[in-house]
């Protein structure tokens, strides 16, 4: 069983279109879907998942999108936090935060707080994230690292890079295997360094649709591959 789980979480739009409803729709049947393999993963044994939820070239589509996300997200982490307790999640969110809304910065500091002791389960959400973003700021808080004269640049190596990436909140902080619904095959540069020996999941099923018979033909499919590690 991987241990730890990411998921880019493509097709919400294409199900609304498909179905003649508001986007906003799709995004919300997204929320339920998430849910159902948050669920599904603590059952199962696995030990962490990070969710592709919004990137940084997201910020580019139609304000009243970008405003219903921000509302979503809000919404959808108040409505959670009592599961979160209960089911003892951990919960982390990743990602540019500075630009989000004050509130929901405000929100997620909380939760993350208030979770941060719970051991069953880490799920990991990615927004305002991308894989450039995430290697440039733990290249930039390494040079300031050099500049105050903590590290000199000959120390830096892979493993204190690794210590500055966003996913440092996590055990493990590598994920084993990676699902994109929606039909699409790219990673669309989601987590560029953690993925190097992930393997890739490709779904036809939209987000909305995927659930436990697509989750268990991925996890199926991980089982069977040999795993090399570039060797």
């Amino acid at each position: 069983m991987p241990r730890h789980v990411a998921v880019i979480m493509d097709g919400n739009r294409r199900w609304a279109r498909l179905r003649d409803l508001p986007v906003g729709s799709g995004y919300e049947a997204g929320v339920r879907s998430l849910r159902k393999i948050v669920e599904l993963c603590c059952q199962w044994g696995v030990k962490v998942l990070t969710v592709f939820a919004f990137s940084t070239e997201n910020w580019f589509r139609p304000k009243v999108e970008v405003e219903f996300l921000m509302s979503l997200f809000d919404r959808g982490m108040q409505e959670d936090a009592g599961s979160f307790f209960r089911d003892n999640i951990r919960v982390s969110v990743i990602g540019d935060l500075a630009k989000l809304p004050e509130t929901l910065q405000e929100l997620i500091i909380n939760l993350e707080k208030a979770t941060k002791s719970n051991t069953r389960f880490h799920l990991i959400v990615a927004v305002s994230y991308s894989g450039h973003y995430d290697v440039v700021q733990a290249c930039q808080r390494l040079a300031m690292k050099a500049k105050c004269g903590l590290i000199e640049p000959s120390d830096i190596n892979e493993s204190l890079v690794e210590q500055e990436l966003e996913t440092k909140c996590t055990e493990f902080p590598y994920p084993d295997l990676l699902i994109r619904t929606g039909g699409e095959f790219r990673i669309s540069n989601f987590m560029l360094w953690q993925l190097a020996y992930a393997e890739l999941f490709f779904a036809q099923s939209l987000w909305p649709d995927f659930g436990e018979a697509e989750l268990l033909k991925a996890l199926v499919a991980f089982q069977q591959r040999r795993r090399r590690y570039g060797r």
